[in-house]
């Protein structure tokens, strides 16, 4: 089997390519051409993994990279995924988020059109929530460009699945970390902020809104759902879940908890750091993965947690030495 996945070098897909590796497949990964390319998390993979350059923004590079890799499945990550930043650059994010989806759906419809193709939904997507939990009848209401260029995106996807009988499955993801997650999202924000706290190396941790309530999950677990999605016969969406939810201020929390710091000497706030039009409450209804997939996530919040502030704090300590 062979397998084409776009944003390898993100969380999301460096865990993809992990686990396509583990099962055999030949791995193709897609890259942006760059001065200073940011490969880190494909550094233990990158005798294994074969890259081609390309642009989601760029239909012609994304006919060759398939034209080249030839894949069964295709697997897309690639976005401009940091939620706030949309904010700063809308045009951006709509391009690579949801203009680049179509590009690939058309890229592959031209090129390979029997490539099943996984889409990388999101919770975001569900934005101001109509009913709780969110599953996959909920109704989209984005709060921000990167949830409407995702809502374009899912549409597109279930549009060229029924126009032109493509296999392209959807996986709305709610949030989901690891050690990989990047810097600029809160979870990570918090857990290396406390360490490095907690090692002397920093006065407080700075955040905004901490009542926004979150259904956070392990993100290679997730990746385990996508991979499933592929396999079925017939393709689909899928919300992928823990079904439990948490504010901010609990993942702070528990994070100073698992340090055995005090809540109250690492918090501040600030107000600038608060999103224009906040999601204020995701909780996701995964019975359908469940039943369908035979998936069910295994991690608990306080795992989750614990995991993510030893690796910084590893990190961060074997830095010293």
């Amino acid at each position: 089997m062979r397998a084409l996945v776009t944003g390898c070098t993100g969380q999301d897909g460096s865990y993809m390519a992990d686990l396509l590796l583990e099962k055999g497949y030949e791995v193709y990964g897609l890259v942006r051409r760059s001065a200073s390319p940011n490969h880190w998390r494909i550094d233990h993979i990158k005798d294994k993994l074969k890259l081609i350059e390309g642009d989601l923004t760029d239909k012609s590079s994304l006919e060759n990279a398939i034209k080249i890799s030839q894949p069964d499945e295709i697997y897309n990550f690639g976005a401009q995924s940091f939620v706030q930043y949309s904010f700063q650059a809308p045009l951006a994010t709509i391009e690579a988020t949801g203009v680049g989806a179509f590009n690939l759906f058309e890229a592959v419809r031209n090129v390979k059109k029997d490539a099943k193709i996984y889409q990388a939904s999101t919770s975001e997507q569900f934005g101001k929530i109509t009913e709780t939990p969110q599953n996959e009848r909920t109704r989209f209401y984005p709060r921000s460009p990167y949830g409407c260029a995702k809502a374009f995106a899912h549409h597109t996807a279930v549009n060229y699945r029924e126009a032109y009988g493509m296999h392209i499955s959807c996986g709305i993801l709610f949030n989901h970390e690891s050690p990989r997650r990047g810097e600029e999202f809160v979870t990570r924000k918090i857990t290396k902020g406390v360490a490095k706290f907690k090692m002397g190396l920093a006065d407080r941790v700075v955040l905004g809104n901490l009542n926004a309530s979150r259904d956070w999950g392990l993100a290679s677990e997730y990746i385990e759902a996508a991979w499933r999605m592929l396999q079925q016969e017939k393709s689909d969406d899928y919300v992928i879940a823990t079904g439990v939810t948490h504010t901010v201020k609990q993942w702070l929390e528990e994070t100073c908890k698992v340090a055995g710091v005090d809540f109250w000497d690492v918090y501040t706030q600030s107000p600038t750091m608060e999103r224009q039009s906040e999601v204020d409450y995701l909780r996701g209804d995964y019975s359908k993965a469940q039943k369908i997939l035979g998936w069910k996530p295994t991690t608990t919040f306080e795992g989750l947690v614990e995991i993510m502030y030893k690796a910084d704090y590893e990190s961060l300590r074997t830095r010293r030495i």
